[in-house]
């Protein structure tokens, strides 16, 4: 049980020291949640912290069921298994897409603020989240970051099932995972505080971040 995410944050930072200051490393943050998480290694590692803006897409009338997820670049990820089970069209499934890339384009416009998607060619990404459930979002982030030649993809996660962490193992170079409990049933049954993050949250954490490793670089 994680006291908060920072908390998580900071335990993570334990388990990753060896990239503290690593030139070529960056961290991705999934927002909300894992910006907060995120927001704690960039602290204890002295890495520049960004975000990697990826939606879930839910089941029509049930939209915490992930069918899927979409990031920023457009990169798409589905879940083979969960559209088995549901008769859905072409058209279903592009309506879906095209209702989560407005809130990706909000998110981007407000949390980038006219500045680019950063380049990872060549460079050793930790992608953070504060916990993985389907992993969609882990999934679609991961084939986003992919698509821009990084040197190494790390996943850095508090918590997660075993079965997704075994298929989130399998596509990056290297996952930090610090719990994979049995039972899993949700990812804030694992969080002593799992408040909402709003966006105020997450920008105050990417300014406060950026003030941090301007100053000591």
């Amino acid at each position: 049980m994680f006291k908060n995410r920072e908390e998580a944050g900071e335990l993570l930072a334990q388990e990753l020291a060896a990239y503290r200051n690593d030139p070529a490393a960056i961290l991705l943050a999934l927002p909300r949640g894992g910006v907060a998480v995120a927001y704690q290694l960039s602290l204890a590692l002295h890495l520049p912290l960004d975000v990697l803006i990826t939606r879930k897409i839910g089941a029509p009338g049930n939209p915490e069921y992930a069918l899927g997820a979409v990031s920023e670049t457009g990169a798409v990820y589905w879940n083979r298994e969960a559209l088995s089970g549901l008769s859905l069209t072409d058209r279903d499934l592009a309506a879906a897409v095209q209702a989560q890339q407005k809130e990706v384009a909000r998110r981007v416009a407000l949390y980038r603020q006219g500045r680019p998607f950063p380049s990872l060619k060549d460079r050793t990404v930790i992608l953070v989240d504060d916990g993985l459930a389907t992993g969609a979002t882990f999934f679609a982030s991961v084939a986003t970051v992919r698509q821009a030649h990084p040197r190494r993809v790390i996943g850095a996660v508090p918590v997660g099932p075993h079965s997704t962490v075994e298929q989130a193992r399998a596509i990056v170079d290297q996952l930090v995972i610090l719990r994979t409990p049995d039972p899993f049933y949700a990812v804030g049954n694992f969080y002593r505080d799992f408040e909402q993050i709003e966006d105020r949250e997450v920008l105050q954490y990417l300014n406060l971040a950026e003030e941090a490793f301007v100053s000591k670089s």
